[in-house]
C-alpha cells in the first residue's frame, strides 16, 4: 500500500514526500487506518518495522484535520529512553515540516535551559510531547503541566518500559489524564504484565501482531565459542580483517564497554562508546558522529538495542551473550535494516552457553557456530546441556586457520 492512498492530509504529504516514503511497511497498512478511525490499538511488531510512522502520521493527520489546540498538550509519547525522545521527535520534527502541529522532547539529563524550555511547552501547550517517565512524572508534581485537554496517549517500547521499571510511573502519569482519549500501545513482546496494562489503559482495543519476534532472515549470524580471555583478541581481530564502515558492538554491562573501548582505542582503531554514565551532549554527539559515519565503530550497552533508528549497520558483535532472548533479536536487528543485509557475531563464553541455547530456542533455529582461526588456541566444547552456574564441557577442541575471514556465505 502505498502512502498516497492512506487519505493524508496535503501539507501532511509534503513532509512525508520530503522523507522519501513511498510504500508502507505492514505494521503502517494495518495501524494507520485503525488510528485516523479512532481505534484504541495494542500492536505488536519487531523492531525496524516502522512502528513510529505508524503513528505519528496519522496523529499529525488527525490534529490537522481535527483543529489545534494551542491551550492544551494534546498528544503524549512516553518512551523508555532518552535517545529514543530524542529519534522520535526528529522523526516529528520531519514529517511535520510543512504543517503547523508543535512537538517537544521532554528527557532527563539536560541542563537548567533545557528544564526551561520544556517548563514552557508544558505549561503553555504543545501539540505532541514525548517524553520519558521519569522526567514527565517530575514536572508533573510541579503542578503546571497542562494535561486537561489531551486526546492522545501513545505508549512506545511498552515491555521494555515495564523491563525497567516504569510501570507505577506511567500509571502514575496515567491517572492525570482524562479518561476520554484515544490509546496506543506499542510492545516488541507482549509478556502478561502487558496484557494487564494493555486492559487497565485501552478500551476494546484493535490488536496488531505483525511478526513473533525472530531475527530478519537477512542477518547472517553466528556465534563464537571461546573463552572469556579471547573475547578481546577475537573483537580485534574481527574488526581489523574486513573493512567495515558501520560496526555497532554491543556488551551487557557500563564496564564492559568502558574497558572495550579503552582496549580498542590502544589498538589504534576509531571507536567510542555511549552508555548512561556519559552526559546528555557527549552522547548526542557520539550517535551524530556514528550516524554520520565518522565513527565507524560504536561500543554501546542495550540502551541502543531498541528504537533507535541508524541505518546501513554492517555488522553488530555481541561481546557477550543477551540476557534473554529478545535482547538478541533487537540487538542484531539494528543491522539488515530496510533492504540491505548484514551479519551479526555473538561471542559466547563457557557460563553463557545456556543462554545461546535459549535464544537459538526462541528464534527457532541454530545459531551456526563460527570458525574460531587457530592462532587463538584451544576454545570450549559448545555443549547443549551446559548448566547456569556449572559449565564443564568436558574437553576442548582446536580448529585449523580459515583462508580468510569474510562474511560467511548465508548457507552456513
Amino acid at each position: 500500500m502505498k502512502f498516497t492512498e492512506f487519505g493524508f492530509d496535503d501539507r501532511l504529504m509534503e513532509g512525508i514526500d520530503a522523507s522519501n516514503y513511498i510504500d508502507a511497511t505492514p505494521v503502517q497498512e494495518q495501524v494507520i487506518p485503525l488510528v485516523m478511525q479512532g481505534k484504541d490499538v495494542i500492536a505488536s511488531a519487531q523492531t525496524g518495522t516502522g512502528k513510529t510512522a505508524a503513528f505519528l502520521l496519522p496523529l499529525i493527520h488527525k490534529m490537522l484535520t481535527d483543529g489545534l489546540d494551542d491551550h492544551t498538550n494534546s498528544a503524549l509519547v512516553i518512551v523508555p529512553t532518552r535517545e529514543l525522545a530524542i529519534q522520535i521527535a526528529q522523526h516529528m520534527e520531519g514529517l511535520s515540516y510543512f504543517t503547523s502541529v508543535s512537538s517537544i522532547a521532554v528527557y532527563g539529563g539536560g541542563d537548567g535551559n533545557a528544564f526551561v524550555q520544556e517548563k514552557k511547552a508544558l505549561s503553555a501547550g504543545a501539540d505532541v510531547v514525548v517524553c520519558t517517565p521519569g522526567k514527565m512524572l517530575a514536572h508533573l508534581k510541579m503542578g503546571y503541566v497542562k494535561l486537561d485537554g489531551l486526546k492522545y496517549l501513545i505508549l512506545d517500547e511498552a515491555d521494555r518500559m515495564l523491563d525497567m521499571g516504569f510501570y507505577d510511573d506511567i500509571m502514575f502519569i496515567i491517572n492525570h489524564l482524562p479518561k476520554k482519549r484515544q490509546n496506543l500501545l506499542f510492545s516488541a513482546t507482549m509478556p502478561p504484565k502487558i496484557r494487564e496494562m494493555a486492559r487497565r489503559i485501552l478500551h476494546q482495543p484493535a490488536e496488531i501482531n505483525i511478526s513473533i519476534s525472530k531475527p530478519n532472515e537477512k542477518i547472517v549470524q553466528q556465534a563464537f565459542i571461546v573463552y572469556d580471555t579471547q573475547k578481546i583478541p577475537l573483537v580485534k581481530y574481527l574488526l581489523t580483517h574486513k573493512d567495515y564502515k558501520s560496526v555497532l558492538v554491543f556488551c551487557s554491562s557500563k564496564q564492559s564497554v568502558k574497558e572495550l573501548t579503552k582496549i580498542l582505542q590502544r589498538a589504534k582503531l576509531n571507536v567510542d562508546e555511549i552508555h548512561s554514565d556519559l552526559d546528555q551532549s557527549k552522547r548526542e554527539e557520539v550517535l551524530i558522529q556514528f550516524k554520520s559515519r565518522r565513527l565507524p565503530i560504536l561500543i554501546a550497552t542495550d540502551i541502543l538495542s531498541r528504537g533507535i533508528d541508524i541505518d546501513n549497520i554492517e555488522l553488530v558483535i555481541n561481546y557477550d551473550v543477551p540476557h534473554d532472548g529478545e535482547d538478541y533479536v533487537h540487538r542484531i536487528g539494528r543491522t539488515a535494516r530496510a533492504e540491505a543485509d548484514g551479519t551479526a557475531y555473538t561471542l559466547v563464553g563457557p557460563k553463557e552457553q545456556y543462554k545461546l541455547t535459549a535464544i537459538e530456542k526462541l528464534i527457532g533455529k541454530e545459531v551456526p557456530k563460527g570458525t574460531v582461526p587457530a592462532e587463538f588456541g584451544e576454545v570450549p566444547v559448545f555443549n547443549v546441556s551446559s548448566q547456569r552456574s556449572d559449565n564443564r564441557s568436558g574437553g576442548k577442541r582446536s580448529f585449523s586457520k580459515p583462508k580468510s575471514f569474510n562474511r560467511p556465505s548465508k548457507k552456513d
